[in-house]
């Protein structure tokens, strides 16, 4: 058994450290504030709660973060075994029953002989112990601080929107169809609210002219002012302040969903995804939102379906925070100022569940190698960029920009194939293929390593 490494936070990415750690011999502290000290978005205190979409997106290995999901279940992911024992239908995406999901974690950390948890809020950090920071994008303020101290640099941060969810008896079927897109998945996965013309365009000028909340002056951008928003997770109202046919071509395109009783396809979709197992809640798919709550109730309420909507959450808006990442982490993603402190989920930088999720597994497994020799570093644990998870890491790496933002894992930073196909199709599986092997070698390199250390 190797020394104790310490996890803080239990979200999804400290779930899965902890996890990690323990797989190859650590004794794992795990610290989760919750439910002693709550953040304005979790509403429970359980490991791993989903506070936004309950989706991780795509399936396929076709797709980057399919890719990534399968690289991860080959590495031991607890996140991904539970959720795919969580699933609920949406087409060609990976969508879990949050409680279930979430139960199913807990469970499995607490059962754990080497897992320790501890309900405790962690507001400094020791240097000399080797720990995984997996706050999240919600870290407290104090330990926010503490992270910065060690960075030697102000921490950036946007925000983050979650979309409301509506009860599913409370929807009028009459006025919306099911279909997946393009048939994907059973084919019938989410129910669909078409909109005409007229329609489309009062949703616009509705989420245009409708009040939103006003951010407090310390949830500001200091240097002008505004809310630095993630540009790949926009509330759906400022998707539309940016021209009257954006969100056709965002959340609401209704291209592949052709309405089965016209014929035709609409001239645009609200699709609402299932939010557990048994049907009774429905997600706004896209529709991420900082308007104040009686504003939701009155625009969304206009929506055919849902004049008599029961909305079980309203949209919710909340800070996210991130370190610089190509600037103050190592490649093994522990911190350049304080190597024994490693960093993973969103406070990294990754957006995204799965993301998020990856990296703990990155950041534990170096850690477990950090306490069994404190000066080997060239041992550490970093895929290549021929993989997914590599490609994830490589961009926490890059130092092009001077403004580094959070993004998802994307096959644009992925290595390129030596002959590529010409269907684009055909070279993102040829690309998955390559990478899947690629991690199935370093899978068995890696517990046999971790494994010989183990026993030493």
């Amino acid at each position: 058994m190797t020394a104790a490494v310490r996890v803080i936070g239990g979200g999804l990415a400290g779930s899965e450290a902890a996890w990690q750690a323990a797989r190859f011999g650590a004794r794992v502290e795990l610290i989760e504030m919750r439910p002693v000290r709550m953040t304005g978005a979790h509403a429970t205190g359980r490991l791993a709660e989903l506070v936004c979409s309950n989706s991780l997106r795509a399936a396929s290995i076709e797709n980057a973060v399919g890719l990534l999901k399968e690289e991860m279940s080959r590495l031991g992911s607890l996140i991904i075994e539970c959720a795919r024992a969580a699933a609920v239908p949406a087409g060609g995406a990976l969508a879990v029953d949050r409680e279930q999901f979430s139960a199913r974690v807990e469970e499995r950390i607490a059962a754990h002989p080497a897992i320790e948890i501890k309900r405790e809020e962690a507001t400094l950090l020791d240097p000399a112990v080797v720990t995984v920071v997996a706050c999240g994008p919600l870290a407290s303020e104090a330990l926010a601080a503490e992270i910065a101290r060690l960075c030697g640099r102000r921490q950036l941060h946007y925000y983050d929107a979650a979309s409301p969810i509506v009860a599913a008896d409370s929807i009028d079927r009459s006025q919306t169809y099911e279909a997946s897109r393009y048939g994907k998945g059973e084919g019938a996965d989410y129910i669909n609210i078409p909109l005409d013309r007229e329609q489309y365009e009062r949703l616009a000028r509705d989420l245009c002219e409708s009040p939103t909340h006003e951010p407090h002056g310390f949830e500001q951008d200091a240097a002008n002012g505004k809310v630095p928003f993630f540009e790949a997770c926009l509330p759906v109202e400022e998707l539309a302040r940016r021209g009257i046919d954006t969100l056709r071509f965002g959340p609401l395109k209704p291209v592949g969903l052709v309405d089965p009783r016209s014929g035709r396809r609409p001239h645009a979709v609200v699709q609402l995804r299932r939010e557990n197992a048994i049907g009774s809640a429905y997600n706004m798919v896209g529709f991420q939102t900082r308007l104040t709550w009686p504003a939701q109730k009155a625009v969304f309420g206009r929506l055919p379906g849902l004049g008599s909507a029961e909305f079980l959450r309203l949209g919710v808006m909340h800070r996210n925070t991130f370190v610089d990442a190509p600037r103050v982490l190592n490649a093994d993603l522990s911190l350049r100022a304080a190597p024994n402190i490693f960093l993973a989920g969103q406070v990294t930088g990754c957006e995204g569940y799965v993301e998020a999720a990856a990296t703990g597994i990155v950041a534990a497994v170096n850690a477990v190698r950090r306490t069994s020799d404190p000066q080997d570093r060239a041992a550490a644990f970093v895929p290549p960029t021929t993989t997914a998870l590599g490609a994830l890491l490589s961009y926490l790496r890059d130092d092009t920009s001077q403004d580094f933002q959070p993004q998802n894992v994307t096959f644009a930073y992925l290595a390129p194939l030596d002959e590529p196909p010409a269907d684009k199709r055909a070279r993102r599986r040829a690309i998955a293929q390559r990478a899947l092997r690629e991690i199935d070698r370093g899978a068995a390199e890696l517990t046999a390593t971790l494994a010989a250390t183990a026993t030493a």
